[in-house]
Formats: structure tokens, C-alpha cells, sequence
């Protein structure tokens, strides 16, 4: 795949990439090599420090990053100006919280001064997705930089401005040369330098094709990597919620980034007793969303990214309406130029087809009905993702029933399934595992060292220094 950028709303080619040679790539390795050695030495607080001098630059120049994501990937701006100001709150959550999270952690043994160590294992590669450019590589960087380590961004080949946004705003912050660099690449390039001695993990978001591919090189080199992959989230309503949140929240949660997030609710599961009720009000409010320009402030949903992904989400809703599932609004792309495509509801999709057994990305719902608790349950466990899932109900019963029962890794009763610096965040089944964020995020690139002393003094202070 070329690296370039398209503007997703104009069809038009705004920028091409040459791809970084074996010889720049290897420069690269030996570069952040000799890096991550300082860096690991560099005490907690001031590799905290360059990472919150990022959080300030991101605040400040949040508008003209959004800009940038838009023209990229197609998402409206107003979003990636969120976008931006919530990387600027996860850098500031771990320049905060890092020393802590590192810190010695004393183990009582008598007559000893045992300790459990939190040290960097080394160069991490990051791969990372086009549909939140930022704030999919921030919320690796932030962590795995005050940790000790250094980053390698290898960004999609559709978002290269953002990839070297992303190496130059570090640079910015006062980070050492070598510590976050971004790779121009293909993916055809990963497993070479996933083999490579210099490098010690990979992380990935992406496809369950790309993570396995990932996951097997790495396994090949014992190497650890960490994968957050795609979602098929569940949003259950049963008869005691709040409808009127439930709906809205529901449209919100489908359609956020013009649909295209992992964590995007995509089957919405609803008791069969108000499923008509919320069939009608979900499809009204569907088709009230601005569909449009993306740098215009008035637009809900802008193009999806890509020509090829708005083809293949046509195809798969077609498919779906052929075995059976109802189509109640949408279903095709717009007319001109862009890669638009309208917002979607499907309904009573059969079991075979690509509504209930795949991942749609892009504003396509679907929605199915449920007998009781336990069927909703079932329904959702029945796919083969397990990333978010969101349930409606004001019964503390069902609601813990469903806390508990529903498989996924991250369960929001009453709300939408959002990512959040103070929260772990992954998956399981073919959603990935590991997890990014919070105190479980930092450590998952760090070698968990148990030392014991058979001394009188203290722990050492190595990672607080």
C-alpha cells in the first residue's frame, strides 16, 4: 500500500511518502538502541516531565492536529480537536501518576529487604491504526516513554502526516533524539524488524488478521506484544432503562468517528418488548445526522477513510439484506465525490450473515431482539469479539447479572463504552489481549524483576530516583 495521503472527502491524492530503505530503517533501530540505554537511566520525573511539556503542546495546537486528522482520515474536525485535547489528558495522567505506578514495590520477608522492580525492557514497535491517529499511538507513547522505553511508530500508510506529527511533537517536548521515531513503512517490513536483536515487544491495534500475523512473528522471536483488535461491541436495553438516554446514547455510541471504532456499539440488543419502540426512535434519529464536509462544524459523519473500506461496507450490507436482514434506512454510499456512505440500520439480521457475525466499520447499526436477560446474554456472547460492551437497566440485579456474565473486557452499565486514561482497556477472545492505560497499561512493557535482599536495608529507589 502506497503512503500517502487522500483526503477521504475529495477522493483527491494531497501527498505522497518515499518509504524509509532497509539501510534508514536499520539507521533508525541503532539510533533509538542507543537511546532507550540513556533513556532507561533518565530518573522517572523527567521523562515524565518531556511528557507533559507534550500535553501542553497539544493543548495548544489541538485545533490544527484535528485539522490535520481530518484531512487524513475523514473524521469531523470538531472530533479531532477532542481528539487532540484527550491525548493531552492521557500524557498528563501518566507524567502524574508514572512515579507511582513504577515505584519499588516492598515485599515482606523476615529478615530481608525483598522488592519487585519495574524496569523498561527496551524498543518497542507500535503499530497502530488510521482511525484515531492520535490518541491510538498516545496512548502507547505515554506510558511506554515514562517507563523508560523508547517507541517506533509504524502508522498506517493512510495518516503518514500524523506519524511524523506525532515523532515531531515529542521532539518538541524535549524528548532525546531517538526516543519516539516514526517509521515510513509497509506492513511487509514488521516481521524483519520484529526480528531484530534491538527490538524487545510490539504493540498492536488493528484487524484480527494483523494481530495474528503480530502475535505468531513475535512468538517466533519470544518476543511480548500486546493486541487490541476488532470489536463487535453489544449494547443490551431492557425494559427498566431510561429509553430516551438509552436511543440517543445509542446513535452516539454507533456513529462516533463516522462509525469506525473498535469500541463503537454495533449490536444493539434490545428486549422484544420495547424493540419496536426503539427501532422507530433510533431510525428517526439516524437520519436527522448531518452527513457532509468534515471541516464544517455543522457535520455529524464525514466520509469513511478509505475508497476500499466504504465498498466493502456497501457489500456486506447488501449481503446482510439478501440473507434476510431488514433494512430500515440507508444502505449505500452517496453520490460524487468522497467516500460517503449513509447512515444505516439493520434489523433481525440472520445468524450467517456478515450484520451478525463480522465487524461493520462504518455508521451501520444493527439491531436484534431479545426474550429476556438471559437471551440478550446470548446474543452478545455469541460473537467472537470480546472488547466493550454497554447495558441498559435500572434493575441492580440484572445489571450486576450482566457486569458479570456478558464477555468482554470492559462492561459500562447505563453509559457508552469509552476509553479512559484511569481504566484498563483491551479485550478478550478474538478482541486481543493485555491492556493499555492506567496502572495495568504502564506495566505491560516493563520487566516485573523480583529482588531479594537478605540485608537490613531498605528497597532500592532505582525507579523513583
Amino acid at each position: 500500500m502506497a503512503i500517502e495521503t487522500i483526503n477521504p472527502a475529495t477522493g483527491d491524492r494531497v501527498r505522497t511518502f518515499a518509504p524509509h530503505t532497509p539501510a534508514d530503517i536499520d539507521a533508525k533501530l541503532a539510533l533509538a538502541h542507543r537511546a532507550q540505554q540513556r533513556w532507561a537511566r533518565t530518573p522517572v520525573a523527567d521523562r515524565a516531565r518531556v511528557v507533559a511539556r507534550a500535553a501542553e503542546i497539544l493543548d495548544r495546537d489541538k485545533r490544527s492536529y484535528g485539522e490535520l486528522m481530518t484531512l487524513e482520515m475523514g473524521k469531523p474536525l470538531k472530533a479531532g480537536i477532542e481528539e487532540a485535547a484527550k491525548c493531552a489528558v492521557g500524557c498528563r495522567y501518566y507524567a502524574e501518576h508514572a512515579a507511582d505506578f513504577l515505584a519499588d514495590d516492598p515485599v515482606a520477608v523476615d529478615g530481608e529487604a525483598s522488592y519487585v522492580a519495574f524496569q523498561p525492557l527496551g524498543v518497542v514497535l507500535a503499530i497502530m491504526p488510521w482511525n484515531f491517529p492520535f490518541w491510538q499511538a498516545i496512548r502507547f507513547a505515554a506510558p511506554a516513554l515514562c517507563a523508560g522505553n523508547v517507541g517506533l511508530l509504524k502508522h498506517a500508510s493512510n495518516v503518514p502526516q500524523c506519524a511524523l506529527a506525532l515523532e515531531e511533537l515529542f521532539r518538541r517536548a524535549g524528548a532525546p533524539n531517538g526516543v519516539f521515531q516514526t517509521l515510513l513503512i509497509g506492513s511487509a517490513m514488521v516481521p524483519d524488524i520484529l526480528g531484530d536483536r534491538r527490538v524487545a515487544a510490539a504493540t498492536l491495534t488493528g484487524s484480527e488478521r494483523a494481530g495474528s500475523e503480530v502475535a505468531a512473528c513475535a512468538g517466533k522471536y519470544i518476543k511480548k506484544t500486546v493486541l487490541e483488535l476488532g470489536g463487535s461491541d453489544p449494547f443490551i436495553v431492557m425494559p427498566s432503562a431510561n429509553l430516551d438516554r438509552a436511543v440517543s446514547t445509542a446513535v452516539k455510541a454507533r456513529m462516533i468517528n463516522n462509525g469506525q471504532s473498535c469500541i463503537a456499539a454495533k449490536r444493539f440488543i434490545v428486549h422484544e418488548r420495547i424493540a419496536g419502540e426503539f427501532e422507530e426512535r433510533f431510525v428517526q434519529l439516524a437520519e436527522q445526522l448531518v452527513v457532509g464536509d468534515p471541516m464544517d462544524d455543522r457535520t455529524d459523519i464525514g466520509p469513511l477513510a478509505t475508497a476500499k473500506i466504504r465498498d466493502e461496507l456497501e457489500e456486506q450490507v447488501a449481503e446482510s439484506v439478501r440473507r434476510g436482514a431488514r433494512l430500515l434506512t440507508g444502505g449505500k454510499r452517496r453520490p460524487g465525490r468522497g467516500f460517503y456512505f449513509d447512515p444505516t440500520v439493520l434489523a433481525d439480521p440472520p445468524a450467517d450473515s456478515p450484520a451478525a457475525r463480522d465487524e461493520l466499520f462504518g455508521p451501520v447499526a444493527t439491531i436484534f431482539r431479545a426474550r429476556d436477560v438471559s437471551d440478550a446474554i446470548c446474543i452478545a456472547n455469541e460473537s467472537r469479539y470480546g472488547l466493550g460492551a454497554s447495558a441498559w437497566t435500572e434493575d441492580e440485579v440484572e445489571a450486576r447479572r450482566l457486569a458479570t456474565d456478558l464477555e468482554a473486557g470492559m462492561v459500562f452499565i447505563n453509559s457508552m463504552v469509552v476509553s479512559d486514561p484511569r481504566f484498563p482497556f483491551g479485550g478478550v477472545k478474538t478482541s486481543g489481549y493485555g491492556r493499555e492505560l492506567s496502572a495495568f497499561g504502564i506495566r505491560e512493557f516493563v520487566n516485573i524483576k523480583t529482588v531479594r535482599m537478605a540485608i537490613a536495608a531498605g528497597p532500592g529507589q532505582a525507579a523513583t530516583e
